[in-house]
């Protein structure tokens, strides 16, 4: 199977993430907002997460979260997935199975824009949340358990994701009914339900630290089933 050697683990290169990371992150999807063309179906999903994220940055100079250092070295390390991603698009390298998708049928004028937009949060929080959970546990010094509360808390905001692109890119009443292929499509998949698996699979993978081989072999198969997902969900419904 597959590895994913040309993404690099962020935690190689970022240290404990203070506050304002989040912030240099955020100014890092705008930049790639404004590269791409607004019907990509990659900006689509970027435009969703960049609104989230920089409302992520907000909360934390707020104080809404009690351990500001970890959770903001959670959402750099996660949003660095992401964005290590799409770098490696730019320079044609090979991408996971899981955001290799979104990139190929960004164009598809058959896949709608509320498919790109949940394939890519499958991608992200299925795969990428599973490896930052790791990453900053390993960049803290700490287990998955110090950390459910962070998770939990950015779980939050990521479920206004969800919420934000299912009002603003599904189809208006007129158009958006019952026979709809895309209603029973966008329905099958479940935010609650992949965040859920998301901390079950975190803890595994932690689990496996000491054993490099499993541990590959069971990212690998990750990255692998949340693709298909993620090509079930870019199903062309138009012609």
């Amino acid at each position: 199977m597959a590895r994913n050697m040309e993404i690099p683990t962020p935690v190689d290169t970022v240290e404990y993430a203070p506050v304002r990371a989040v912030d240099a992150v955020v100014e890092r999807m705008r930049v790639l907002d404004a590269s791409l063309r607004p019907r990509d179906g990659v900006a689509v999903f970027n435009r969703v997460y960049l609104t989230v994220t920089s409302e992520f940055a907000g909360l934390l100079g707020g104080g809404r979260f009690p351990d500001r250092g970890s959770a903001a070295t959670l959402g750099v390390l996660f949003a660095e997935r992401y964005l290590a991603v799409a770098e490696a698009d730019r320079r044609g390298g090979r991408l996971p199975a899981c955001w290799r998708p979104l990139f190929r049928l960004r164009g598809h004028p058959g896949v709608r824009p509320v498919q790109f937009a949940l394939a890519g949060i499958n991608a992200h929080i299925g795969h990428d949340l599973v490896l930052a959970v790791v990453d900053s546990c390993r960049a803290i010094g700490c287990g998955p358990a110090d950390l459910e509360d962070e998770f939990e808390r950015v779980g939050d905001i990521l479920a206004s994701l969800e919420e934000r692109v299912r009002e603003e890119l599904m189809p208006g009443p007129d158009l958006f009914q019952v026979a709809d292929p895309l209603t029973h499509l966008a329905g099958a998949w479940s935010l609650d339900r992949a965040r859920d698996t998301t901390w079950s699979m975190a803890r595994a993978l932690w689990a496996l630290r000491r054993m490099p081989e499993l541990a590959s072999d069971f990212t690998g198969r990750l990255d692998a089933a949340v693709g298909v997902v993620g090509r079930m969900l870019l199903t062309p419904l138009d012609r």
